[in-house]
């Protein structure tokens, strides 16, 4: 109410003023008529006298309305005063008179239409003008930031400088929820940093529904900073500041919140590539170490794998030193599969392990996966489900059955051994893809581990299909040689019963 009632009273002391100026401009022209009939001049220099005025009118109102309003009165008092006989509005020579009226009038209107139309123009130009030199200093100010505070402090010193108030911005994190804390123009060029009065979801919701448009508060008119993809952060306008900002102001500070938008973005950009760079080289150096320790221990463990294998053969099943042989031999076999594990990661990642695929029959690769995980886990049944008719399918053999073997080897671990492990074999109705599923009676997998069972070195969880003995590999490397395929690889608990299932899909044509 009390803007309102401010921005009334600034109205009319300007409409008051040009009226002022409108009669002291008008009583000075006809001083001088006056004058100048008197001293003999012709009629025709008073009438330049009263364009004068009009002119001069609709120079310093500002107003198209007065220049008109000038030019009726510019006539009025010429016929009035100055016409024959003076200070009536009857004349002697009326059509000589009428065809001056009419001239003069028409003449005093184009000529305030125009000078209005050039005052208006000269201050559309002053004001790009000043739109030109604030966008410049921002911009200048933006390119040296080097963080988002810098941005937003950048920002708020402009702002304040060209709306004379003290503004203030609010920036976002990368999913748009604005920070807690929001920067501030203060007094002597200084800017300090003040919590947000309300809860940022609550907040962010607000600017939300209010869109492109400006959210009005009792402190702060707020107006959004929105880049590409979310919303980088608030330009925070004083209430009384942001009231009186006309037409001209708002596209100023529109213009100057989309050079800090781009900055913003520019920053995050940066940002984002800088850490991408940084997770590729940790990537790569990651898996140099690991192939390089894999190969390095690929050899002794052969070596370890064939002297057990002697050494069961030499020893009686009986004695107590065929349980320790029995045990080691597991071991290094355990421990060989998770070498070949990362050697096969670390090549499917950089791409030097190139898929092999040939038409395979699915019978075939599920027997050669049973009997390597036969001599792995002789305790463990397997059940094998599969149509009699025979399916073939376009595949890498090695990796396919190596993507059994691991996930048997999930299944075996959480299971009883006294359990069996299925394996299921179908083929949709169309032939196109073939379904390969395999299930155990165990523990099942945790509810919050179900979103990253297929990530890289996750085994956190007691239920988890990689923790116990692994190191998080398996499924991942299950994941990567199935998407190479073509195919897709889903993990969830049984509702038949206790338990997990692992389903992956491969297309049966190229």
């Amino acid at each position: 109410m009390k803007k309102s009632i401010r921005f009334r009273a600034a109205r009319e002391k300007t409409a008051v003023r040009n009226v002022l100026f409108l009669i002291g401009i008008f009583l000075t022209a006809s001083a001088l008529g006056y004058l100048f009939g008197r001293i003999g001049f012709d009629e025709t220099n008073i009438v330049l006298v009263y364009l004068l005025a009009v002119l001069a009118t609709a120079w310093l109102t500002h107003s198209f309305v007065f220049g008109i309003l000038s030019s009726f009165l510019a006539t009025f008092l010429f016929s009035y005063i100055f016409a024959q006989p003076e200070f009536t509005f009857l004349v002697d020579d009326a059509n000589n008179y009428i065809v001056t009226f009419v001239i003069m009038t028409l003449t005093a209107l184009i000529t305030s239409a125009l000078t209005s139309h050039a005052r208006q123009s000269e201050c559309a130009a002053r004001e790009k003008e000043a739109q030109a030199k604030a966008i410049y200093a921002l911009t200048n100010r933006l390119t040296g930031a080097k963080d988002m505070d810098d941005i937003a402090g950048a920002a708020v010193g402009s702002i304040s400088v060209c709306f004379s108030c003290q503004a203030a911005c609010l920036c976002c994190d990368s999913t748009g929820l604005p920070q807690r804390s929001f920067v501030q123009q203060g007094p002597a060029a200084s800017q300090v940093h003040r919590e947000l009065e309300q809860d940022p979801r609550t907040y962010k919701k607000a600017l939300e529904a209010a869109g492109a448009d400006c959210l009005k508060g009792r402190e702060f008119y707020d107006w959004p900073i929105r880049g590409k993809e979310t919303l980088l952060g608030v330009i925070r306008i004083p209430a009384a500041a942001g009231a009186a900002l006309g037409d001209a102001g708002v596209r100023l500070l529109r213009a100057m919140i989309e050079s800090t938008a781009l900055a913003m973005d520019r920053h995050r950009a940066a940002k984002q590539q800088m850490q991408f760079r940084e997770e590729t080289a940790k990537e790569r150096y990651r898996s140099n170490l690991l192939r390089a320790i894999s190969h390095d221990l690929r050899t002794p463990l052969a070596g370890i794998i064939g002297s057990c294998e002697m050494l069961l053969d030499m020893t009686d099943p009986c004695s107590p030193q065929y349980t320790i042989v029995t045990d080691m031999h597991k071991e290094a076999i355990w421990l060989h599969s998770l070498v070949e594990n990362i050697l096969s990661l670390t090549r499917l990642q950089d791409g030097s392990l190139s898929l092999c695929k040939q038409v395979e029959a699915v019978e075939e690769i599920v027997a050669g996966a049973v009997q390597r995980m036969a001599k792995r886990a002789p305790e463990c049944v397997i059940h094998v489900d599969m149509p009699e008719k025979l399916i073939l399918a376009p595949m890498d053999a090695k990796l396919i059955e190596q993507v059994l073997i691991n996930l048997l080897s999930n299944a075996v671990l959480h299971a009883n051994a006294k359990d069996p492990v299925d394996i299921i074999v179908s083929e949709d109705a169309t032939g196109k893809t073939v379904e390969f599923t395999v299930q155990d009676r165990g523990v099942g997998i945790v509810q919050e581990d179900l979103p990253h069972i297929f990530e890289m070195f996750y085994t956190r969880g007691r239920g988890h299909a990689d923790a116990g003995q692994g190191i998080g590999l398996g499924l991942a490397i299950c994941k990567t040689i199935v998407q190479a395929h073509g195919g897709r690889i889903t993990g969830e608990n049984r509702e038949d019963g206790p338990g997990a299932r692992f389903t992956f899909t491969l297309p049966a044509e190229e």
